[in-house]
């Protein structure tokens, strides 16, 4: 492997892609702590220090890489832009136009990348008005903290919030593009990367000083153990055997050849254990916002806070079974394969082509997503576990989500990087 990244730096295209790269992604952490105007940086880092930085805010504190609690230019990091992408996936299924569009290819697919742009200006809209209108009482997005977070709280000074807030968003999304055009890998992918594990460091050396070495040692195993794990699944998939029958046009004959579907076991990736978290912090959002005394309210902020709860373990991980078979639906249409495969002259060995096809698939990918399913539901509460046992913070450094997206990243950017040595005929280092 070491050998491979020396000549993937002997590459002048390749390292100049690197290094623009890591440019990138330093800009980005460095947007990530300069504090908006408006902000007492003083009173936001003993506010830090006081109170716990995990709970309501937990998520989008995450993939802001601890931007958001720090109210940076950079705050709402790329949660807004992740939020749309998946709105507007999902309204392909939903609304006709969008289903066109996405069939068009290329055209429609800029079409629908401009409608998420769109869409993430206007969702950072909204969260930056909602953050900051949270911050500007003292005790409501720190818990236990007093101290005026935003001492000015004039409607020219919010407002000038909300700008800096929504522009950095935008900015955001423009480094992620170049990123994609001129760097290496997928740009936002790269910048989640980068905010989640800017935060390992920290994290694992506050677990060194609070619980000593053993616990530190400890924790170190099961990380690589989870790393591990991880890697295993997400390079494990169902290959389905394809054949297309060879035709015959004019003096050329096409098809003839043999292919497969891969199906992976995780198919549905990260996506559900954001959806399961982003709906449970609903209840708690609400009863934050409402500030309710009553019965439901209290039964909320008993059972569905306290990432440790039974009732919340349990409603975690039905809900992230939930949108994993949920999700794969609306991604994979057997329906969709089959009649592909059954236009170009294409079958399953052993399976009609058509309608007993799709039902074949249906039955595989049923099949295969059950254990996607329970894998990722597994994954998502080790940070749980951590907090059971160590009772460290719920900002534990190996947790499923931060694992899974790191992991995901880091592979996916290392087969690119492989695909260009493999075209200058260098060994790649994924072997």
């Amino acid at each position: 492997m070491l050998s491979a990244f020396t000549k993937a730096f002997k590459t002048p295209d390749l390292r100049r892609k690197i290094f623009f790269t890591m440019a990138i992604m330093g800009l980005f952490r460095f947007g990530s702590i300069v504090p908006t105007p408006g902000v007492s940086y003083a009173n936001v880092q003993t506010c830090l220090k006081q109170a716990n930085n995990g709970g309501l805010f937990g998520l989008v504190n995450l993939f802001s890489g601890g931007a958001l609690l720090h109210l940076s230019v950079f705050a709402l990091g790329i949660m807004p832009y992740i939020t749309s992408s998946i709105i507007v996936q999902l309204l392909t299924v939903v609304i006709p136009r969008f289903e066109a569009l996405k069939n068009e290819g290329q055209s429609g697919t800029a079409k629908l990348t401009q409608y998420t742009r769109y869409l993430t200006v206007g969702l950072a809209i909204l969260q930056s008005t909602g953050l900051i209108a949270v911050a500007r009482t003292p005790g409501r997005l720190f818990s236990g903290c007093s101290y005026p977070i935003i001492p000015d709280a004039a409607w020219l000074r919010i407002l000038t919030m909300v700008f800096v807030m929504t522009a950095g968003t935008s900015v955001i999304m423009w480094l992620g593009e170049l990123i994609t055009d001129r760097g290496v890998g997928n740009g936002m992918s790269i910048l989640i990367f980068t905010s989640i594990a800017a935060g390992f460091p920290t994290q694992l050396w506050s677990i060194k000083l609070q619980k000593g070495i053993f616990a530190f040692a400890f924790v170190m195993a099961v990380g690589i153990a989870v790393v591990a794990a991880v890697v295993f699944v997400e390079q494990a998939q169902r290959r389905i055997p394809v054949q297309y029958a060879k035709r015959q046009v004019g003096r050329q004959s096409y098809g003839g050849t043999s292919t497969y579907i891969p199906i992976k076991v995780n198919q549905a990736g990260v996506i559900p254990v954001i959806f399961a978290s982003s709906l449970l912090y609903i209840p708690s959002l609400v009863v934050n916002f409402s500030g309710s005394t009553s019965g439901w309210a209290v039964w909320v902020q008993r059972n569905l806070v306290k990432g440790d709860h039974p009732i919340y373990i349990l409603s975690y991980a039905l809900l992230i079974i939930f949108f994993t078979y949920f999700y794969v639906a609306i991604t994979f249409n057997p329906d969709e394969v089959a009649e592909n495969m059954k236009k170009y002259g294409g079958f399953i060995p052993g399976i009609r082509a058509g309608r007993p096809t799709s039902e074949y698939l249906q039955y595989v990918l049923s099949r295969i997503t059950a254990p996607g399913s329970l894998y990722l539901a597994f994954v998502a509460i080790i940070p749980i576990i951590a907090l059971i046992l160590f009772n460290a913070s719920t900002n534990f450094p190996f947790g499923g989500t931060a694992i899974l997206i790191v992991v995901g990243v880091g592979l996916d950017t290392a087969k690119q990087i492989e695909s260009q040595l493999q075209q200058r005929s260098y060994e790649g280092f994924l072997r």
